[in-house]
């Protein structure tokens, strides 16, 4: 029979090892850009500023900003801005008009780092006038890792040269520091479409760094260099910037029910219908979210990638199963009126794990 104390803690064991990442919660977003202003240009940041928050004062969503200066050391700023949930804003930050609204502060800022965090509780008296917030339900549960995904088109009839200079690189040293190791990159094509996915243990933006200053890395974006569809200069850090800027695919889902085999790893294309890909996404989620559900189904675990209209799902399967491409669900219909085209299986090229990872 068994106990209380028993029950309890197998629910427990089942809280903690539901790992759960979303952005399709509907909670309102907090984001916190941490910039490091190169010393005399201070002036010029504000101006730059002030231009550049009357824009995104009408963008969708768009709730408010604070500008703030530390009284500690006057070329560090902080700008926190809220938005009524988190899709408005990733559409917007995404988007080419942000990259081209931010280009006037380039020549003042050293570095920048940004942070997004859904709002869980708050107080204060100003909390009554903010009825209309929508806070987190509840706290999710992580596992320390964070997925990313990178995406790129090659030049057509180049896509065996890439796929072969991506397939025989050398892999770059784990460990970054103390407290970010690099564990798994995934490398898939469909067409001259590339998307590289990685998992990081730590810091994200470090692991990107020093992934870049890898020789044998650095190499290997040399060589990859002269097929890109989108012309880019990595010794010009303006040039470097802007690519992988368009190139960022930010995960929006992920999800594992328990602890699970590693099983057989697919990557799913999804072009989007111009301005659905985030709602094409969201689908995506909760498709899975409801296949995981399942301890016995053959999901395993599950991320989806989005950025504009491109969105990729990585899956991984048990070993026998293959991944549907088009989710055979309740929102099946809707899923095919927002693709542009149909969705396809992309080629694995690559799949590396770092050790002890």
């Amino acid at each position: 029979m068994t106990t209380t104390s028993e029950r309890v803690s197998e629910a427990l064991t089942r809280q903690v090892s539901k790992v759960s990442q979303s952005v399709f919660d509907g909670s309102s977003l907090r984001v916190v850009l941490l910039v490091d202003v190169y010393e005399g240009a201070q002036q010029q940041f504000l101006e730059a500023y002030e231009q550049l928050g009357s824009q995104v004062a009408s963008v969708p969503g768009h709730v408010s900003d604070q500008l703030c200066q530390s009284i500690e050391n006057p070329s560090q700023w902080l700008i926190t801005s809220e938005w009524e949930s988190a899709p408005p804003f990733l559409a917007w930050v995404n988007s080419e008009e942000h990259v081209r609204m931010v280009q006037p502060l380039h020549s003042c800022v050293r570095d920048t780092r940004s942070l997004r965090f859904h709002i869980v509780r708050e107080t204060g008296s100003g909390v009554a006038d903010s009825s209309k917030r929508r806070l987190q339900t509840s706290p999710r549960i992580g596992d320390g890792v964070i997925r990313h995904a990178l995406t790129f088109t090659v030049k057509p009839g180049s896509e065996q040269q890439v796929a072969k200079i991506l397939e025989d690189y050398s892999s770059p040293q784990a460990q970054v520091d103390d407290t970010t190791r690099l564990c798994r990159t995934s490398l898939f094509m469909h067409g001259n479409r590339v998307v590289r996915a990685i998992e990081v243990r730590g810091d994200l933006l470090a692991a990107l760094r020093h992934v870049a200053r890898q020789p044998e890395i650095r190499a290997v974006e040399e060589a990859v260099n002269p097929y890109l569809e989108e012309d880019r200069d990595l010794n010009d850090p303006e040039s470097a910037r802007v690519f992988f800027t368009r190139a960022a695919l930010p995960a929006v889902h992920h999800m594992t029910v328990h602890e699970l085999p590693e099983g057989e790893r697919y990557a799913q294309y999804y072009p989007a219908k111009p301005g659905q890909g985030m709602r094409l996404a969201e689908l995506l989620a909760q498709h899975d979210e409801a296949a995981l559900e399942d301890p016995a189904g053959p999901v395993l675990r599950s991320t989806v990638f989005q950025r504009d209209d491109v969105v990729v799902r990585l899956v991984d399967m048990r070993e026998g199963h293959a991944a549907e491409v088009l989710p055979q669900s309740g929102s099946a219909a809707e899923l095919k009126s927002l693709l542009y085209g149909g969705a396809v299986r992309m080629e694995l090229i690559t799949d590396r794990r770092s050790p002890d990872a």
